[in-house]
């Protein structure tokens, strides 16, 4: 079994069990390796069956940035424990560089005011260094270079974005990008009407087996149908799913005395993917067949499984729409849930096991839900977020992104699911502000990116049941938030203004 320790200067800040379940490894490929954290004292232990290098991933406090996820180069095991500041500071600059060769590779212009930010995190990392017999002092300059850091890697990312955006807009005033938001209750897009189609040019209707067959054999299509009409009329585009939620819950309760037989379970999820797109055939272009795939938990179904399931009805809704659009979404795309050790395949090797049987999968839907404990992941700054997508980006098949981010943390009576909000913020404490402030930030960053073909908003608004709470863009009285504004800015093409 293979040990790695760490010192850390202020254990208090991992005293819960959310911010100790969210330290984990991943080897140089990105795989995250099952491991075990335990907290004595002022050390924390990582123990994991393989001795392989690895980086070691954090919440760590950054002054202006809240506790991001921060991680270490890649270390070795040693008998010594490694002082947890001085290694996080060493793993942002060396991440801050590595990318920088790569962009200047390229052709980016490098701001000076990113080059000023990683000469001083270059020389407090250097000073802390020499420091490492006096803990405090050591500690105190590390602090200094991780923030410095993180600076210089959000200066480096915004002007790579502005840079990126304004070649993609030389070549095409109309980036082939679309806008689209989950419409989670007619009644508020009956209320917001042509202002909706400022925002969004897209439309995520979310037909779900739960909530079209609540009784076997008993389907509800009214909603639906008139959700598809209203999208219809306004021409916009549109994509509907996920059919199938092979998360604990996500399929209906009737079927689960199925659950064990697979060949039978497998006929019921293929003949209502097969209802619902010839219900719809040639209106509805997208249909994302199924979601969280990857983590899984619906009726104990392995990766073999759910891996065949998704197969064959991939290939039913090939079938029954030869010009459709097929996608999966693909939950915590970063992986981290690899580290409780329950699964074998990265969520990429799951995608990438079925592009290779050929069976038609049209793209990858990337779910990606910021300050939510079970279901989402912790904040990551504008450059992890810019290198998870060019990771993504080599599986060559058109990515769409679902983001949530919540604008408060206090309890929503219509939350569909337990879904606890994480106290700590982001920059600051959850806000309408900080939900705009992420949008204006990371929604650029993906319109940047060549991969990206649509960007959706997880739902509309807070006052109909959704899996995300206080989410949502308009708030429970039908008040538009400063999110909502900041989607009318960018679909408006005000993105570089």
């Amino acid at each position: 079994m293979g040990v790695m320790r760490f010192t850390v200067p202020n254990p208090e800040l991992f005293e819960t069990e959310s911010d100790v379940r969210r330290i984990y490894v991943s080897g140089y490929d990105g795989r995250v390796f099952p491991s075990r954290v335990e907290l004595h004292g002022d050390t924390i232990e990582l123990r994991r069956m393989n001795s392989d290098s690895g980086k070691v991933h954090f919440r760590y406090p950054v002054p202006g940035l809240g506790r991001p996820l921060i991680s270490t180069a890649t270390l070795r095991e040693h008998e010594d424990a490694y002082l947890l500041p001085l290694e996080l500071a060493r793993g942002k600059i060396c991440q801050v560089r590595n990318q920088l060769a790569s962009w200047e590779a390229l052709g980016m212009t490098i701001p000076d005011t990113f080059r000023e930010l990683h000469r001083e995190a270059h020389l407090l990392f250097a000073k802390a260094t020499s420091e490492k017999t006096d803990l405090s002092r050591a500690t105190a300059l590390a602090d200094q270079a991780i923030a410095k850091a993180c600076a210089a890697a959000d200066a480096l990312a915004r002007s790579y974005v502005e840079q990126r955006l304004r070649v993609r807009l030389k070549r095409t005033p109309q980036l082939p990008v679309s806008f689209g938001c989950n419409v989670n209750c007619e009644q508020t897009v009956q209320q917001l009407g042509d202002t909706f189609c400022d925002a969004f040019n897209a439309a995520a209707i979310p037909i779900e087996w739960t909530s079209v067959e609540k009784q076997e054999g008993e389907y509800d299509w009214d909603d639906f149908d008139r959700l598809v009409d209203w999208c219809s009329e306004r021409r916009l585009l549109m994509k509907a799913g996920p059919l199938l939620d092979f998360s604990p819950n996500g399929l209906p309760k009737w079927l689960e005395q199925w659950g064990h037989d697979f060949f039978n379970l497998q006929s019921f999820l293929c003949d209502f993917v097969e209802t619902a797109i010839s219900r719809y055939s040639g209106r509805i272009r997208f249909w994302e067949v199924s979601s969280r795939v990857n983590t899984g938990g619906a009726f104990k179904l392995n990766e073999e499984e759910r891996l065949t399931l998704v197969a064959k009805t991939l290939e039913v809704a090939r079938q029954r729409d030869e010009e459709a659009q097929l996608l999966m979404r693909i939950e915590d795309p970063w992986g981290t849930y690899q580290s409780a050790g329950d699964h074998r395949l990265s969520p990429m090797q799951f995608v990438d096991a079925l592009l290779r049987c050929g069976i038609g999968l049209s793209g990858v839907n990337l779910e990606i839900a910021v300050g939510y404990q079970q279901r989402g992941g912790a904040p990551r700054d504008l450059l992890d977020f810019s290198r998870l997508i060019d990771q993504w980006s080599m599986l060559e098949v058109p990515l769409h992104l679902t983001l949530a981010f919540p604008s408060s943390s206090d309890a929503n009576a219509n939350c569909r699911k337990q879904v606890d909000v994480d106290t700590n913020g982001w920059k600051e404490p959850w806000s309408g502000a900080a939900q705009a402030e992420w949008i204006d930030g990371y929604v650029p960053m993906l319109m940047a990116k060549q991969s990206v073909v649509g960007i959706y908003w997880s739902h509309l608004t807070d006052a109909a049941s959704h899996e995300f709470p206080n989410a949502g863009l308009i708030d429970s009285t039908g008040a538009a938030k400063l999110g909502f504004k900041s989607f009318l800015k960018h679909r408006a093409g005000e993105t570089l203004d």
